[in-house]
């Protein structure tokens, strides 16, 4: 298999060493080795999210490994391939995809697409105009226990999904669009588009977000605080199916779509869809300021 030359944009999250490390790491398993893709350089800056000490650790494990860690962009994306956009901060992911969207590129942006509905509206705007090859989604939605629940359904139309998962603080932003990304995703995966309105509550504990889809077709999602699993269950007339995340795997099925997609296959989520997680997040977030029901705006 012919390698891809890749750049990595970004080093706040450990995203940047964990992806790098599945294709560079000369001690990584054999069952989680992902094969065809080589790491050639990552551009280093600073955010909220990781200090400079975390970033130096970060720095020091990549060049172990032989990939140049620069604070030029020029520099990191010269003579790659493919370039993925792993910034844990969501607000640069608007000027970082500008730059890296007119290179002519494939590209992964990793999750969440942007950290506000204008910014992913026009990351979307953007992918147009430069007919761009772009996916962006959480690693949550790639895990294969979610089709095989839907599977089982035996083609039985979907009317119920169910998702639970972490939501962690976010150092700046919104968190239930940093973290809650993950819970929100995997239900987009279970029930597609049309989501229509939500209604959430924030306990203190989790942020419940109860869902309305076209076709009277309903959605909750539970963004827990402090427990760190995923899974849910999906729901047919008369079947209902569970599902449960092995978290030891996420990085390798995530990596493994990302080469397939950098190597010409089609993007495992459409793009419309992460917008419309995005537009869910957002829409959650203005139920909880005004305690009602909010639109999910469209594109």
């Amino acid at each position: 298999m012919q390698n891809l030359k890749v750049a990595v944009i970004g080093l706040d999250t450990s995203h940047s060493v964990e992806l790098p490390r599945l294709c560079m790491a000369p001690d990584v398993p054999a069952d989680k080795k992902v094969d065809g893709l080589t790491v050639t350089a990552c551009l280093r800056f600073e955010t909220p999210f990781q200090n400079k000490e975390g970033l130096d650790k970060r720095q020091a494990q990549l060049e172990a490994w032989g990939i140049k860690v620069t604070e030029c962009f020029d520099e990191a994306v010269a003579d790659c391939d493919a370039i993925m956009i792993e910034i844990n901060d969501p607000a640069p992911h608007l000027p970082y995809f500008e730059k890296v969207v007119k290179l002519g590129k494939p590209i992964f942006l990793d999750k969440p697409l942007a950290g506000s509905l204008e910014d992913g509206r026009k990351i979307l705007e953007l992918t147009q105009k430069y007919n761009a090859k772009v996916f962006s989604c959480s690693s949550l939605p790639l895990t294969p226990t979610i089709p095989v629940a839907i599977d089982k359904l035996g083609g039985e139309a979907i009317l119920q999904g169910h998702t639970f998962g972490a939501l962690g603080t976010a150092p700046a932003g919104e968190s239930l669009i940093w973290y809650g990304v993950h819970s929100f995703e995997m239900l987009q995966r279970l029930m597609g588009c049309g989501a229509e309105k939500v209604f959430a509550v924030d306990d203190g504990v989790s942020v419940v977000t109860n869902v309305v889809y076209d076709g009277e077709r309903r959605g909750l999602i539970e963004s827990i605080r402090g427990m760190w699993s995923y899974g849910g269950r999906v729901q047919s007339q008369t079947k209902t199916e569970f599902f449960h995340v092995d978290n030891s795997r996420l990085y390798f099925y995530l990596l493994t779509c990302i080469r397939d997609f950098f190597r010409g296959d089609p993007a495992p989520i459409a793009m419309e869809q992460t917008f419309e997680g995005l537009a869910m997040m957002c829409a959650a977030l203005e139920s909880l300021k005004t305690g009602t029901w909010a639109k999910v705006e469209k594109l």
